[in-house]
């Protein structure tokens, strides 16, 4: 790490005060993230119609990819059509979720949908090893209606079923797919953080371009999957 600037060094007592303070700003936080959380389980919920998905064994209700559990998460994954590497960031996002299983003990599921016709979905889902259930809206109006169309970018929607019929509970997009995951909150612990310009950071420290140290879609394959 020579040449590299480097927090100041102090001793042990000044240390504490400085997580002492800090650590009152992280509790209150983490108090406001639980009223957030408490004021998204009192949003209203609008219906949505009936649609039909691709899966893997055929055409199937939206109702039916709830696959018996009453809530489902919907990661909608960028698509281009005609190409063998999709998007950089959906592939590696959702290359983290590899033990979704617990989800059946809260009555939810989290799935993959996107716009790629399902044989080259699933193609892909392969190629770079993606442990997630993909399923396609290619032939729906389903995510063109919850802000994922064709040539959209990533989005996240939530969604309830009451019997046969879905509503639509909450959505996100951009930063706010972050709360999904484990990878951002481990960098921002580390003392050089995400090392990209945008964020805040002392003088000196290393920092590069936006998305300079995500994986691009060949790495993940490389890491995951099977690349054919």
């Amino acid at each position: 790490m020579t040449g590299t600037a480097l927090p100041p060094v102090v001793d042990a007592d000044t240390w504490r005060r400085e997580l002492d303070a800090l650590r009152a700003r992280e509790k209150a936080a983490t108090r406001e993230l639980d009223a957030v959380a408490a004021q998204r389980r009192r949003l209203p919920m609008v219906e949505l119609p009936a649609y039909t998905l691709e899966g893997e064994n055929g055409p199937l209700r939206l109702a039916d990819v709830f696959d018996g559990a009453s809530q489902l998460i919907v990661y909608h994954h960028m698509w281009f059509p005609g190409q063998r590497w999709q998007c950089g960031g959906c592939t590696w996002f959702t290359s983290q979720f590899t033990r979704l299983e617990f989800l059946a003990a809260y009555d939810a599921r989290f799935v993959v949908v996107t716009q790629g016709p399902i044989a080259e979905a699933l193609a892909y889902k392969h190629r770079v090893g993606n442990a997630m259930t993909w399923y396609s809206t290619a032939d729906s109006d389903f995510g063109a209606d919850v802000g994922a169309p064709p040539g959209g970018g990533f989005a996240v929607n939530v969604l309830l079923r009451d019997g046969d019929t879905v509503y639509r509970t909450w959505h996100t997009a951009g930063r706010g797919t972050e709360q999904l995951s484990h990878t951002f909150a481990l960098l921002d612990l580390l003392p050089y953080g995400r090392r990209e310009q945008w964020q805040d950071a002392p003088e000196g420290w290393p920092q590069g371009p936006a998305y300079g140290g995500w994986p691009s879609a060949e790495d993940v394959a490389d890491l995951y999957g099977g690349r054919t």
